[in-house]
C-alpha cells in the first residue's frame, strides 16, 4: 500500500512539473510558434504535425529546442523538410530564441525587419530557399548574432551599411543572390580621400578579428574589393561585376551600369559659368515641365508596380481577426514567359469543351492552335475568392520554374494565361498525342510496347531525369514521378511532364496532403511512397520504381497484389528467378537487358545516405548496356521480321 502510495505521489509530482511548464511558458512565444505553422502550406514530412494545440507543451514539438527551465524558446531547426510558406512577422516575438535555422527549404516571399529585433540571436540561417526582396536593415540590430547565411535565395538590393554594427559575426553567407552595389558599403563609407572607413568607432568588420568566413559570390557587386577582405579567398567574390580584370566575374553584358562613386565627377566652383537671365528662365520653366512629366511618369510606375508585386490578401483567420501577409511578387518573373489570351485559347480548344483529364482543383483541355499544333491547357478550376496571394505567388514562381525546361524527353512549357475577368488561371503544354504510359501498362494496351520499345521508354526517361538533375541549376524534379507524369508521342518517345503539381493545388495550399496519382479500381499510389517524390533522391526512388512497372506491367499497389517493390525484391537479385519479373504479355525479352534494369532498381530501392546515386551515373549504365537496335528486335522475334517485310 506504501508503494502504491509513493508511486501515486511522483506521477503527481511529473505531471505538476509538466503542467507548470506549460502554464508558465510565454504565450506570445507560443503564438508566434502558431503563426509560423499556419503561414506553412505545404509540409510533406509532416514536420509541423504535431504543432497541433497552443496549450501543449512546445518543447515537445519537432524542431524545438527550449530553455534548461522550459519556459522560452531557444532554437529552430527546421532543415532540409521541404517545407513550403512565408516567414511571419510574429518570429519577431521570440526575444529569447538563439538559434534559426530553417536551411534548405522552399520559403518564398520576403524576409521580415521583425527578425531583427531577436536581440539574443546567434545563428541565423536561412539558405537555400527561395526568399525575394531587400536584406531588412534591421538586422544590424542583431548584436550578438555569430552566423548569418542567407546563401542561394532570391535576395536583392544592397548589403546594408547596418550590418557594420555585428561585431561578433564569424560568418557571412550571402552568395547567390541578386544583391547589388559594393561590397565595401556594408563595412565603411568613403572619406574626402576616396578610402573607406569604418560604419562604426570600433572599424566595424575591417577592424574586426572575428570574420572568418565571408561568401559574396554569384552577385552583381560592383567597385573593388576591400583591401582589409585580403584574406579571403578570390573564389569568395567570383562571378560579380568588380573591377579586378578577372576572368571569373560576370561578361560585361550582365553587369547593370551603377552610378559612379562619390567624388569621382565633382566639378569645381570654379569651372561655373554665368549664364544669360533669359537662358535661366527657359533652363527653370523646361526643367519645370520635365520634372512634372518625370513625377507622372514615376506615379503611374508605382503604382502599377504596386500592382503587381505585391499582394495583400487574407489567407486563414485566427480568432476573430484576419491574419494578413503580404506576398511579394517579382514584376519581372514572367517577362520571358509566352502570355495567350483566354480568347485564343477558348478557340483551340471548341470553347473548352474538349475535356482529356480532370481533378479536384483543375481542368486539363486539349487544343489545336492556328498553326496546326496540338496543345494541353491546364485550368485552375476555382474561383477568384479563393485565389489567394499565396496562389498567385505558386502560380508564377512554377510557371516560371517550367519555363526553363528544354530537353527532348520532358514536356515543352508553351505559356500560360493570367487574365482577371473571367478570372483565369491556365498553363499551356505541348501535347503527346499517345496518352500516358499508365494508359499503355495497365488499360489492355501493352501488347503495343514490345520489350524494345520499353527499354527505349526507359533510356527517354533516364535521359530527361538527367537533364532535370544535372544539367539545370538550380535541379528541377517531378513532383509525382510515375508512369503517369510520362506520355508518350505517336512514335512512343516518352516526355515528362509535370502535371501532377497542379492537380491539387488549393487542397495542399491548406495542408490537406491527400495523395495524387494513380488511380485506379483496386491500385492505388500508397502514401508511404508520396514524400519520397520531392527531391533528387526521391525522384531516382521513384525512378527505380517505375522501371519495375516498365518491365513487369504490374502497377505499383494493387489489393490482390501487394506492394510493387516488396513483390520484386525477391528476384531482382536472383539471376535464377529474375525472369519472373518480365511481364507476362511479352513473348520474348533480352535478358542483359533485364540484368542491368534489375541492377539499376535495386541501386535505386536501396540508395546509402553516404553516397547519394545520380541520374548521370545510372543513365551512362543503361545506356552503355542496354541494346536497342533493329537487329536485336529481328533476332528476337520472327514476328517482327514479318512486319517489317510487310511494311
Amino acid at each position: 500500500m506504501e508503494s502504491f502510495a509513493s508511486v501515486v505521489l511522483l506521477l503527481s509530482l511529473i505531471l505538476g512539473v509538466f503542467f507548470w511548464s506549460c502554464d508558465s511558458f510565454s504565450s506570445n512565444e507560443v503564438s508566434a510558434l502558431m503563426a509560423f505553422k499556419l503561414e506553412i502550406f505545404e509540409d510533406p514530412f509532416q514536420i509541423l504535425s504535431n504543432w497541433n494545440s497552443p496549450y501543449a507543451d512546445p518543447c515537445l514539438w519537432s524542431g524545438i529546442s527550449c530553455s534548461p527551465t522550459r519556459d522560452h524558446v531557444i532554437k529552430i531547426n527546421i532543415s532540409h523538410a521541404s517545407i513550403k510558406g512565408f516567414l511571419p512577422r510574429d518570429l519577431g516575438q521570440l526575444s529569447y530564441l538563439e538559434e534559426l535555422i530553417l536551411h534548405g527549404n522552399k520559403l518564398v516571399g520576403t524576409v521580415p525587419k521583425e527578425l531583427g529585433y531577436l536581440k539574443n540571436l546567434r545563428v541565423l540561417d536561412i539558405g537555400m530557399n527561395q526568399l525575394t526582396g531587400p536584406i531588412p536593415p534591421e538586422f544590424g540590430n542583431l548584436t550578438k548574432v555569430m552566423k548569418i547565411n542567407l546563401q542561394s535565395n532570391g535576395l536583392t538590393g544592397k548589403l546594408p551599411s547596418e550590418l557594420g554594427n555585428l561585431r561578433y559575426l564569424e560568418e557571412l553567407r550571402v552568395d547567390r543572390n541578386k544583391l547589388e552595389g559594393t561590397v565595401a558599403a556594408a563595412f565603411g563609407h568613403l572619406n574626402h580621400t576616396g578610402m573607406y572607413v569604418s560604419n562604426m568607432n570600433l572599424n566595424g568588420f575591417c577592424g574586426s578579428s572575428q570574420l572568418r568566413v565571408a561568401d559574396f559570390s554569384y552577385n552583381f557587386f560592383v567597385g573593388r574589393i576591400p583591401k582589409c577582405f585580403g584574406y579571403l579567398p578570390r573564389s569568395s567574390f567570383q562571378r560579380n561585376c568588380l573591377q579586378n580584370n578577372s576572368p571569373k566575374q560576370r561578361p560585361s553584358s550582365q553587369c547593370v551600369k551603377t552610378k559612379s562613386h562619390p567624388g569621382s565627377n565633382r566639378r569645381s566652383p570654379h569651372q561655373a559659368t554665368s549664364k544669360p537671365i533669359w537662358l535661366l528662365a527657359l533652363e527653370i520653366v523646361t526643367g519645370t515641365l520635365v520634372g512634372s512629366l518625370f513625377l507622372v511618369v514615376v506615379l503611374t510606375a508605382v503604382q502599377k508596380f504596386n500592382r503587381k508585386s505585391s499582394i495583400v490578401l487574407p489567407w486563414k483567420k485566427i480568432g476573430s481577426r484576419k491574419y494578413y501577409s503580404p506576398v511579394y511578387i517579382d514584376p519581372e518573373i514572367l517577362k520571358d514567359v509566352t502570355r495567350f489570351s483566354r480568347q485564343e485559347l477558348e478557340l483551340a480548344c471548341e470553347d473548352f469543351s474538349n475535356i482529356i483529364g480532370s481533378s479536384p482543383d483543375s481542368l486539363v483541355y486539349k487544343g489545336t492552335m492556328k498553326t496546326g499544333s496540338e496543345i494541353a491547357v491546364i485550368s485552375m478550376s476555382m474561383k477568384e475568392e479563393q485565389w489567394t496571394g499565396y496562389l498567385e505567388l505558386y502560380f508564377q514562381t512554377e510557371v516560371a520554374d517550367l519555363a526553363r525546361i528544354n530537353h527532348e524527353n520532358t514536356g515543352r512549357l508553351l505559356g500560360y494565361c493570367r487574365e482577371s475577368s473571367p478570372f483565369t488561371r491556365m498553363i499551356v503544354f505541348e501535347y503527346a498525342s499517345n496518352g500516358t504510359l499508365y494508359e499503355h501498362l495497365h488499360f489492355g494496351e501493352a501488347c503495343q510496347l514490345s520489350w524494345t520499345r520499353r527499354m527505349k521508354i526507359i533510356l527517354g526517361i533516364a535521359r530527361g531525369l538527367k537533364y532535370l538533375h544535372t544539367e539545370l541549376q538550380p535541379p528541377f524534379t517531378i513532383s509525382e514521378l510515375n508512369s503517369n507524369a510520362v506520355y508518350l508521342t505517336d512514335d512512343f518517345f516518352p516526355k515528362l511532364i509535370d502535371f501532377e503539381s497542379w492537380k491539387t493545388i488549393l487542397s495542399r495550399s491548406e495542408k490537406n496532403s491527400g495523395t495524387i496519382g494513380s488511380q485506379g479500381a483496386i491500385c492505388i499510389l500508397p502514401n508511404s511512397l508520396e514524400a519520397r517524390h520531392l527531391d533528387v533522391q526521391g525522384n531516382i526512388y521513384a525512378f527505380g520504381v517505375l522501371l519495375l512497372e516498365i518491365i513487369s506491367g504490374r502497377p505499383l499497389y494493387c489489393k490482390d497484389k501487394g506492394n510493387l517493390v516488396d513483390w520484386a525484391k525477391d528476384y531482382i537479385e536472383m539471376p535464377e528467378v529474375m525472369s519472373y519479373i518480365v511481364d507476362p504479355e511479352l513473348k520474348h525479352f533480352r535478358y542483359e537487358d533485364l540484368e542491368v534494369v534489375c541492377e539499376v532498381v535495386s541501386r535505386c530501392i536501396h540508395q546509402q545516405p553516404t553516397k547519394p546515386l545520380s541520374m548521370k551515373e545510372l543513365c551512362s549504365m543503361l545506356e552503355t548496356r542496354i541494346d536497342t537496335s533493329v537487329a536485336i528486335e529481328f533476332k528476337a522475334s520472327a514476328l517482327a521480321w514479318a512486319e517489317f517485310a510487310l511494311s
